[in-house]
């Protein structure tokens, strides 16, 4: 654990040893800013749970933006480097390996996350808003960052490419997401499958109305295990080659 800690610290300070973990973190903050004001300050009237629920459900697919887009060159860069071959014969494991670099890129999601609070505490303030609701939300927010990391660090343990990886990451995503469409149209029981493995439609709307389930808890962290066990075979791989 303490080597995997040691990679995460590494790569955190990586991110923002450039101009890149900053941009990517100040880009989705003034995205989510912007899509915030456009449906909520612009009528006071409607302060209430019913824009809380909408601000979460706008800033999950900015969640998940940022845990694609922060993890995606965490193995694919060592890759292209050279460096991953220094990774794989070190004497550590690959499942510390995967670990810390997921839980460097979930660590600025967190942070990014984090810094949102400002705008639904403004409908808190000037609203009608439960705390259970403010908080039911944010567990959902970083659920979807965990998953989104560990997709990200998956597809970049596969290629070489950052950007390859980040479309790879991005198309998982799609997929995943649009999976509650091709439900309605699939025969039983293929309908009930798909329709579990939907990344928002099944899962994340109850948070956004102050929901928790423990389904969905159970989805999102069974997707983030399942990738980051991807990514720890490819690199093991590696060893082989």
């Amino acid at each position: 654990m303490n080597a995997a800690l040691l990679i995460a610290r590494r790569e955190i300070a990586a991110q923002f040893q450039s101009v890149i973990g900053y941009v990517i973190v100040a880009a989705l903050l003034l995205l989510d800013g912007l899509l915030f004001h456009s449906f909520a300050m612009s009528d006071s009237k409607d302060l209430s749970s019913k824009v809380l629920a909408k601000f979460f459900y706008m800033s999950s697919g900015i969640t998940g933006a940022a845990g694609i887009l922060l993890s995606m060159r965490l193995l694919a860069e060592e890759s292209r480097e050279k460096t991953i071959v220094l990774l794989a014969t070190a004497p550590i494991s690959d499942w510390q390996i995967v670990f810390g670099k997921w839980l460097s890129a979930f660590a600025v999601v967190t942070v990014f996350v984090a810094l949102s609070i400002y705008l639904p505490l403004l409908i808190v303030v000037h609203g009608s808003v439960h705390p259970g609701h403010l908080a039911s939300g944010y567990l959902g927010l970083l659920l979807i960052g965990a998953a989104t990391s560990a997709m990200g660090t998956f597809c970049s343990s596969i290629t070489s490419h950052q950007l390859v990886a980040g479309v790879l990451g991005s198309v998982l995503l799609l997929v995943m997401v649009t999976t509650w469409w091709t439900a309605k149209v699939a025969a039983p029981p293929l309908d009930d499958v798909l329709a579990y493995m939907s990344f928002y439609d099944k899962h994340f709307l109850p948070f956004t109305t102050g929901e928790v389930h423990t389904r969905a808890v159970v989805y999102y962290l069974s997707l983030t295990f399942l990738c980051l066990l991807g990514a720890r075979l490819a690199l093991g791989a590696r060893r082989w080659r």
